[in-house]
């Protein structure tokens, strides 16, 4: 089944402890897309810029992902600038320029109305419920916010969760917008907002998956090198969203769990190199192995002879 993903494409510039790259491909809808499009096939509505380099169109159209909904308008490409320090586990914001993405207004194309999987990227909580506005009776909704939204636009991102079946966020997202300090607490605060199952996201914890009385804990695949943090999260649900989506059954426990596994390992690729270059490279068979891979690191047996 096809996806819907709502969000930035941006040109990103990002220095790290080993290395700095300048007007680089990122944004949210393009790690997000990248991701989903080895499992399934993915539309995008974003802007760009007439500066956003044609090349970077061609990548994603390579992918197979439809830019339909992608418009490009007159003015400079959406910019981030970003440091990041060792830790690696949050950047410090240098510089952002909206520029087209400020009067970004999303319009769906009539062939995107039906997709049953959507996204609403990490964009204001007004502009994604005009997305949902916009979509006929889709199977999951999925949403991504940030501090600047839980702080700023409070209401009308709980206007919009109240729309929502599973929201993503990190622990210190989770933590602010539910009002508790426990991540249990402020999951269950965050579900009875609205949205059946939240996926808080931990860095290189893993991430924890809350429905119901269930909870489900993935660990961050370990690395011995990390380059670039920047866009984890999205490819983080772009594989979650993209493994979700090749299944037209229940989305029960299983596949769930399959889902934050397949988030991880595609999210444990885009940190091995800056902006999208690990993601150009991948091939299914490493995907694989990588998935495999996870198994080992989780399996045991049960308590067997250490009973008494």
């Amino acid at each position: 089944m096809s996806l819907l993903v709502v969000g930035s494409v941006a040109l990103d510039s990002v220095e790290t402890p080993f290395g700095q790259k300048e007007d680089i491909l990122g944004g949210s809808a393009t790690y997000f897309s990248t991701s989903a499009s080895f499992f399934s096939p993915a539309r995008v509505v974003a802007v760009v810029g007439e500066d956003f380099p044609e090349g970077h169109l061609n990548f994603l159209r390579g992918r197979g992902i439809d830019l339909e909904g992608l418009t490009r308008e007159t003015g400079r490409t959406f910019r981030w600038k970003g440091r990041y320090s060792y830790e690696l586990n949050e950047a410090q914001t240098l510089d952002t320029q909206l520029n087209v993405f400020q009067a970004f207004s999303p319009k769906l194309p009539e062939s995107y109305r039906d997709t049953p999987y959507v996204f609403l990227g990490n964009i204001h909580p007004e502009l994604q419920a005009q997305v949902l506005d916009q979509v006929k009776a889709p199977k999951l909704v999925a949403a991504d916010t940030m501090n600047f939204w839980i702080k700023g636009s409070r209401a009308a991102l709980l206007k919009t969760l109240s729309r929502v079946n599973l929201l993503f966020v990190n622990d210190a997202e989770a933590r602010q917008l539910a009002g508790e300090h426990n991540v249990v607490k402020a999951a269950r605060a965050i579900m009875a907002m609205g949205p059946q199952r939240v996926v808080i996201k931990r860095g290189e914890y893993g991430a924890l998956l809350f429905e119901a009385e269930h909870i489900f804990a993935c660990p961050a695949f370990p690395l011995a090198e990390v380059f670039d943090p920047t866009g984890a999260g999205d490819t983080f649900a772009g594989g979650f969203m993209g493994a979700l989506a090749t299944s037209s059954g229940v989305l029960d426990q299983a596949l769930l769990r399959r889902a934050m596994v397949m988030g991880s390992v595609m999210a444990s690729f885009t940190v091995e190199k800056f902006s999208l270059e690990r993601l150009r490279e991948v091939t299914r068979p490493e995907i694989h192995a990588r998935f495999a891979e996870f198994r080992k690191l989780t399996h045991f047996d049960d308590l067997g002879s250490l009973e008494r």
